[in-house]
């Protein structure tokens, strides 16, 4: 898998999410897919559950519906710093790759702080065009610390 490639898949992501262009980011996932917030402490621990969890491009659908429609929440965005992705294998067609990113949550007042850091643990293929998608992210935080509700995406 070309890793050039995988830094533009990384690159539409975070953009999505980073200019609030939510409903962009389902379309990055094969269907179904798997995509869950975690912790290193719950993986270390052999935990399944997570913060966030969605196992189908519908449920990711949903989480956006729900972003902009239900959920009440203090106004916020995101800003991503994204590292390269390392392959770490290759089988039938998908590549596993980790990639480690960091967050910067910023309030509507303007107000700036690292709001996470960890790395995403992908699993990722072609589609029947040729397009890289995710077929599971696991986005696994270093801390276990929240000081706010997890709205947006990872």
């Amino acid at each position: 898998m070309d890793v050039a490639r995988l830094v533009e898949l990384n690159a539409a992501y975070v953009r999505a999410i980073d200019n609030e262009k939510f409903e962009q980011w389902p379309k990055l996932f094969a269907d179904p897919c798997l995509y869950k917030v975690t912790t290193a402490e719950n993986v270390a621990k052999g935990y399944e559950s997570g913060i966030m969890y969605a196992d189908s491009r519908a449920m990711l659908e949903d989480r956006v519906s729900a972003l902009r429609e239900a959920n009440i929440y203090e106004r916020q965005r995101y800003r991503h710093v994204v590292g390269l992705p390392m392959v770490l294998n290759r089988k039938n067609g998908a590549a596993s790759v980790e990639t480690p990113f960091l967050i910067v949550r910023i309030m509507g007042d303007g107000t700036m702080a690292l709001f996470a850091t960890g790395c995403y643990h992908d699993k990722v293929a072609t589609d029947g065009t040729g397009a890289l998608k995710f077929v599971e992210r696991i986005v696994v935080c270093d801390g276990a610390r929240f000081d706010t509700l997890v709205a947006i995406p990872l």
